[in-house]
């Protein structure tokens, strides 16, 4: 992986090459920029290590800090950045350390310039844009490398109170969650048409009944997210993060809540939904795709056992006029009782080949999840939770 050393004012940039993430420190680029860019490397990660590190086991004699990370995803937003980091908390009861983070998703104009000039700590830097689900997974990445407990994460356009970010964090500080999620008053936002409204309603009953979970304003950004649900993230569509996270959690058991927040004026039109349609199928889309990685046997048992009935059905048909005589003139709905049938029992055997993929799915997930702590420092060599962050732990507990 080829290093770039990007330094500005004490502000730890981390850029993509396409799908790459290039990873720097601020702590080392002073010191080893005359090293060649291998040497560069192998210095960085020795440090990131030796810094998680050393957290764990500041963890041990008692200093246990609580660091906040907030992220935004930006593309263009250099007309209302300003606003939205303006309106960010400096301090929240419980909390030790905050810090900024935004994910510069391959804007044009002085999103950048803006960031850097306010004193954001971390800028994620995209030569071209990925979309949302990419930029969320490349903040939470880095988020978590740089000991991030709790991530939160807002928006650009300064749709959501700063105010309310006390809020989302109260019930992970309390250990009641690992997730939660800012629930809009959809019903008193005037920006929002009556179509809109409804139609942001129904998304969210489909994504309660598909996640079984009671979340009732699930494509909301504003959400806050514990270390241990940011290690799980996993997104697999480049639309959007925000529903196939909560079917993910709510089929992975994770403890998820919502808690009523503000909304501010708006400063300019969606990005996301670029037309009614165009939001309904691709939001569509993305909860069906959620919930067949996760529960396929479900789905596809429901529409195996739509083609048996089907077939079942023309075949007793056939059969009602085969022993009354008069069978010979339908030998056709006997060959369509017999596909129908067959389509049955085919999609019911595509449904356990995918059940068993979905298992394979969370072993590997179970893997990534334990890699992610290898890497934070969370385990020891041999894939066990360090003494010191079992107390940490429990201590929290």
């Amino acid at each position: 992986m080829r290093m770039r050393a990007l330094c500005h004012r004490n502000i730890l940039i981390y850029t993509y090459n396409d799908y790459e993430l290039q990873r720097q420190s601020k702590a080392v680029l002073p010191i080893f920029t005359t090293l060649t860019h291998p040497a560069m490397r192998y210095k960085i990660i020795l440090y990131q290590k030796m810094m998680n590190i050393a957290r764990v086991h500041l963890s041990a004699l008692g200093v246990n800090k609580m660091k906040l990370i907030i992220q935004i995803p930006c593309y263009n937003e250099a007309e209302t950045l300003e606003i939205a980091l303006n309106d960010l908390p400096h301090h929240i009861d419980g909390i030790d350390e905050i810090e900024y983070l935004i994910i510069n998703d391959g804007s044009d104009d002085d999103t950048e310039r803006i960031a850097l000039e306010w004193g954001v700590h971390y800028v994620v830097h995209f030569k071209r844009n990925l979309g949302l689900a990419k930029g969320f997974l490349a903040g939470i990445d880095l988020a978590l490398r740089n000991g991030a407990d709790i991530i939160v994460n807002t928006d650009a356009d300064n749709q959501y109170s700063g105010a309310d970010i006390e809020k989302l964090v109260q019930p992970i500080l309390e250990k009641k969650a690992d997730i939660v999620i800012g629930e809009r008053p959809i019903d008193e936002i005037e920006e929002f048409s009556w179509v809109k409204k409804k139609l942001q309603r129904l998304g969210s009953w489909v994504v309660r009944a598909a996640s079984k979970t009671d979340i009732p304003d699930a494509p909301s950004g504003f959400r806050a997210y514990s270390k241990k649900a940011a290690m799980r993230v996993n997104v697999h569509n480049e639309y959007t993060y925000t529903l196939e996270t909560i079917v993910q959690a709510g089929r992975n058991k994770m403890a998820i809540t919502s808690v009523p927040v503000h909304t501010n004026p708006e400063l300019r039109k969606s990005r996301l939904m670029n037309s009614m349609g165009g939001y309904i199928k691709k939001s569509v889309l993305t909860i069906l795709r959620a919930v067949l990685m996760y529960k396929p046997m479900k789905i596809f048992t429901l529409i195996s056992t739509v083609f048996i009935l089907f077939g079942t059905a023309i075949g007793v048909r056939f059969l009602v006029f085969f022993f009354s005589g008069d069978g010979s003139g339908h030998t056709q709905s006997l060959i369509l009782a017999a596909m129908m049938i067959i389509i049955g029992f085919q999609t019911l055997v595509t449904g356990m080949q995918a059940d068993i993929i979905s298992a394979n799915r969370k072993l590997l997930e179970d893997i990534q999840f334990r890699v992610k702590k290898l890497e934070l420092g969370l385990l020891d060599a041999e894939g066990e939770m360090r003494q010191d962050e079992k107390e940490h732990g429990h201590k929290k507990e």
